[in-house]
């Protein structure tokens, strides 16, 4: 090869090497500022949306800085307890309460409520200190009217991260968590697996805290959850320090768990088991 062909074969690879340098950037900043609409996949609902049930429930409003989060309150006449509840990341409270007949059955209250720009809840969410900060103010908007009585803290898929750090800090009697990750950073990486950690503002990491959580802890995991593995929920039954239980759910998927009698009636009978 001449001297002249050598440089410009050596010009083309630095040029080709530039170009595909620029482009994975470009990827990782798509990815950074576009990390909370492939996170936070909620479904707005407008103000006037009316919810229906055929049980008595109240629409709650809680005041957060930058915004109101909206919460449902589904009561029984004298209830054993109270289930506070953290959904995943898509849908809003329309579509995370189809399954509220199981709370008249077991005989609790339930609470749910909306993450920001999910259903009614407003304004906008921007880091996970704000996230476990909502989580907080929901939870002492309610709890306070349940001395005395059992709360057990429900988190499903991506309420599992906000659910466990909540639970350290307020001791519930219970702690169950559905699909939980053992962080999110972890779930991330396995679908983003060239893109750097630290890119990541919310990486939610359930296995440095469950450790020093100490209420009980219930895990429920499908065997064939293809987007968080059954894997990662015992990692955390190993990390755990506090009396811990693993109920893998033979067949379930990620979505589907709800579905499954080794899903419903375990549920059903700790939370009977509760005094």
């Amino acid at each position: 090869m001449t001297t002249r062909r050598f440089f410009r074969a050596s010009t083309s690879i630095k040029l080709l090497a530039a170009i595909v340098a620029g482009g994975y950037l470009a990827l990782l900043a798509l990815l950074y500022f576009a990390q909370e609409r492939l996170i936070f996949l909620g479904t707005p609902l407008p103000a006037e949306h009316l919810f229906r049930f055929d049980q008595r429930f109240a629409e709650v409003r809680i005041p957060v800085p930058g915004g109101t989060l909206h919460a449902l309150h589904f009561t029984q006449e004298n209830p054993r307890g109270l289930v506070f509840f953290l959904h995943g990341n898509a849908g809003n409270l329309q579509t995370w309460t189809t399954g509220i007949d199981f709370y008249r059955r077991v005989n609790y209250d339930l609470f749910i409520v909306d993450y920001r720009g999910y259903g009614k809840s407003t304004g906008y969410i921007e880091s996970e200190a704000q996230l476990h900060a909502d989580v907080r103010a929901a939870w002492d908007a309610i709890a306070p009217a349940y001395r005395g009585k059992p709360i057990v803290i429900y988190g499903r898929s991506l309420g599992t991260g906000l659910a466990a750090a909540l639970a350290r800090d307020v001791e519930p009697r219970l702690l169950i968590l559905v699909s939980p990750y053992t962080s999110l950073a972890d779930t991330a990486l396995r679908a983003y697996p060239m893109a750097p950690s630290f890119l990541l503002k919310y990486p939610l990491h359930t296995d440095r805290l469950i450790g020093e959580i100490r209420s009980p802890v219930l895990l429920i995991h499908g065997t064939r959850d293809a987007l968080i593995p059954l894997a990662d929920s015992e990692k955390l039954r190993a990390l755990a320090r506090s009396p811990v239980e693993l109920l893998a759910v033979d067949g379930a998927g990620h979505n589907d768990i709800q579905q499954f009698p080794g899903y419903v009636e375990p549920l059903a009978e700790r939370l009977l088991r509760l005094d």
